[in-house]
């Protein structure tokens, strides 16, 4: 494939330097998240024309292949393509893939790999190694110039920041998986889901904003617990392992055990006793009673069980049906609250990261 990009697409909104410091706690930048949220936004209403040109170029599979919490931040949309089938998707660690390439990465394979910085080594070898293979690349980045961006066959540019990066992966991806859906026949809501999640970055702040004074209280009772276990299912599953694994582990350098809602009860729940921490997360799909058995459970057996329901949020005007498919971004948003108090009370910061929060690869 060439090294430049095919199509390249950068959000051209400015970038407002307003921020509601002590309006709605520390590190929240109310225009910043306007920003990046509309520019994902977007470029998922953008990619159904791309969709159907590289079908009409003969590509007729999906790898969502990224490293860290971006790799994990994909698995909504892949479970979503999985689910409804017609087009066969892939979700994959690109330190894996270079290593032990899955079957089907040729040139009928469309690549997506999401990165906020673009210049990750591990990232680096992964474009390089499917290049080699003949494989078309989709990259999802935060930073314009970067090399990912620049030798990507198609790049989608959203700069972002670290607090936002896990909104724009999530519904970027969740518009692609939206665009091949409609591409292949398999649902005729596209465009009208698409055009209603304008109304979303808006309805997030103000619901950030209701959350404020719960994000300071728990932060408040968390600070000091030495470890957590994190669970949830469905398409918060990601969202949790990705709160574990990148928001208490890498920034604020806390112990977790993220562990899926259904393995809860495979051995996790011998660890459930007073005065152990569980952090549970519940959607608004198919899998939530996965999570309510866990509450259930949880709630007789210890005193620290701390429950984040995306049903609970208000988002007026939203229909179910796009609030089945946006849990994983609306818990996304309320967690950066919460990490956003921790960090302050903890005053605990990684070291490879100049603003708050630790850089995505």
């Amino acid at each position: 494939m060439s090294a430049s990009p095919a199509s390249s697409t950068l959000s051209a909104l400015p970038v407002p330097t307003a921020r509601d410091e002590g309006v709605a706690g520390p590190g929240f930048d109310s225009a910043t998240f306007l920003r990046v949220l509309h520019g994902a936004i977007d470029i998922a209403g953008g990619l159904r024309p791309l969709v159907r040109q590289l079908r009409n170029q003969g590509i007729s599979r999906a790898f969502f292949i990224g490293s860290g919490g971006e790799q994990l931040l994909t698995l909504p949309a892949t479970d979503l393509l999985r689910r409804a089938g017609g087009f066969p998707v892939e979700a994959c660690v690109a330190a894996q893939v270079v290593l032990a390439p899955p079957t089907g990465l040729d040139r009928s394979a469309l690549a997506v790999i999401p990165s906020l910085s673009g210049s990750a080594p591990e990232t680096l070898a992964l474009l390089a190694f499917l290049q080699a293979r003949g494989v078309t690349t989709l990259a999802l980045i935060g930073e314009a110039g970067s090399p990912l961006a620049l030798q990507a066959d198609h790049a989608r540019i959203n700069p972002a920041t670290p607090e936002t990066a896990a909104e724009s992966v999530l519904l970027q991806t969740l518009g692609l998986a939206l665009a091949l859906l409609a591409e292949t026949g398999r649902i005729d809501d596209c465009d009208a889901l698409t055009e209603e999640l304008q109304r979303l970055p808006a309805l997030l702040v103000a619901a950030k904003r209701a959350y404020e004074p719960e994000a300071a209280r728990r932060a408040a009772t968390l600070r000091d617990e030495p470890y957590h276990i994190v669970t949830g299912a469905g398409s918060v599953w990601a969202v949790a392992e990705h709160f574990g694994m990148r928001q208490l582990e890498q920034r604020l350098r806390v112990l977790s055990r993220p562990v899926h809602a259904a393995d809860f009860f495979h051995g996790t729940l011998e660890l459930v006793e007073p005065g152990v921490s569980i952090f549970l997360l519940k959607g608004e799909d198919a899998a939530r009673p996965l999570s309510d058995r866990v509450e259930r459970f949880a709630y007789r057996y210890t005193d620290k069980l701390w429950v984040l329901d995306a049903a609970r949020v208000e988002l007026p005007g939203l229909s179910p049906r796009l609030r089945g498919l946006i849990s994983p971004v609306i818990l996304a948003s309320l967690l950066e609250r919460l990490c956003a108090h921790l960090e302050a009370l903890r005053a605990t910061r990684t070291t490879n990261a100049p603003t708050t929060g630790a850089k995505n690869t």
